[in-house]
C-alpha cells in the first residue's frame, strides 16, 4: 500500500508540474525552477533588500506558480547569462534578453515580451542626440553585451565613415549603472540604454535626461539550453496560461511594455525588426 500510495503521490506531481520529459534531465520535481538574472537593471532586474524584483522577477514568479515550483533567481552579470544557462549553471534565463539571431544561434528563446532603446546625455549639457547618427565622434556608454552595439558598429560602418566622421566609441560596462555613471563623470557623451532602464536612472540622479525616442524596437525572450526542447515546452505551456490571467494584464501595464506579436518575433530572429 505504502508503495501504491507513493506512485500515485509522485505521478500527482509529474502531473501538475507538467514535467514529465523535462524531468528525465533532472534531479526531481522537487527541484525549483533556477533563474539566471542581472540584477542590477531596475525597472526589469534588481534587488528589493535581498529579493529579486523587477518585471522579469514578478513574471518569473507567475510562471512557477503555473508550474507549481519555486523560483529561484541566481544574480549574474548579463555578459555571463547565455554561457551560465549553456553550463547548466541555471535552467532559464530571465533578464531583459533582446531577441537577436547571433544569440539565437546560441540558445532556445521564449520571447514574451517588447520595448526599445533610448539615449541619455547630461541635462545641463549641450550635446542632447537624437538618432544613432548623432553619435558619430562620440563616446557612448552601454551595458556589456547590449544588442545595439553591433547596430551602432554597423552606423559607423555605413554612415560616419562615408561622411568622413569618427567612428561610435561604444565603452561597454558590466551594468547599467555604471554605464550612467560613465555619463554623470563626463568619461563619456551619452548612454544607450533600454527605455525603462533608461527613465529610472534619469529620475534616480535627476542630471540625467533622455534626449531620443525609441530608436531600435526590440523583443524580449527568456532563453534556456539549445536543445532543452522539454524545458522550452513546458514554459510556453506556462506563459500561455499566464498570459490570459489578469495578474499579466496588470504587469504589462505597470512596466509600459507589451507582448509581441509573431510578425515582430519572426522579424526580432531574422535581425530585421
Amino acid at each position: 500500500m505504502k508503495g501504491m500510495h507513493f506512485a500515485k503521490k509522485t505521478a500527482t506531481i509529474l502531473a501538475a508540474f507538467g514535467l514529465a520529459s523535462f524531468l528525465s534531465q533532472s534531479a526531481s520535481a522537487s527541484e525549483p525552477l533556477k533563474i539566471g538574472t542581472d540584477l542590477t537593471y531596475p525597472p526589469y532586474n534588481y534587488l528589493e533588500g535581498k529579493e529579486a524584483a523587477g518585471f522579469d522577477a514578478e513574471f518569473m514568479r507567475l510562471v512557477a506558480k503555473e508550474l507549481n515550483t519555486t523560483p529561484t533567481f541566481m544574480d549574474t552579470r548579463f555578459a555571463n547569462l547565455i554561457m551560465g544557462v549553456n553550463l547548466k549553471k541555471f535552467d532559464v534565463i530571465a533578464s531583459t534578453l533582446y531577441v537577436t539571431p547571433e544569440r539565437a544561434n546560441q540558445i532556445e528563446y521564449i520571447p514574451y515580451m517588447k520595448t526599445g532603446g533610448v539615449l541619455l546625455a547630461l541635462k545641463d549639457g549641450s550635446f542632447k542626440p537624437q538618432k544613432p547618427e548623432d553619435l558619430c565622434g562620440k563616446k557612448v556608454s552601454s551595458i556589456q553585451g547590449a544588442a545595439w552595439i553591433s547596430k551602432l558598429k554597423t552606423v559607423s560602418e555605413t554612415y560616419c565613415a562615408k561622411q568622413g566622421l569618427d567612428a561610435i566609441d561604444v565603452r561597454e560596462f558590466p551594468t547599467s549603472p555604471e554605464a550612467s555613471q560613465a555619463v554623470l563623470s563626463h568619461a563619456v557623451d551619452a548612454q544607450f540604454e533600454d527605455a525603462g532602464v533608461a527613465k529610472v536612472a534619469a529620475d534616480k540622479s535627476g542630471k540625467l535626461v533622455l534626449t531620443s525616442e525609441i530608436i531600435y524596437p526590440v523583443v524580449v525572450g527568456l532563453a534556456v539550453k539549445k536543445g532543452n526542447t522539454a524545458l522550452v515546452e513546458t514554459l510556453k505551456t506556462a506563459i500561455g496560461k499566464v498570459e490570459t490571467t489578469d495578474d499579466f494584464k496588470a504587469l504589462l501595464a505597470k512596466y509600459s511594455v507589451a507582448t509581441p506579436d509573431d510578425a515582430e518575433i519572426k522579424a526580432a530572429l531574422n535581425g530585421t525588426l
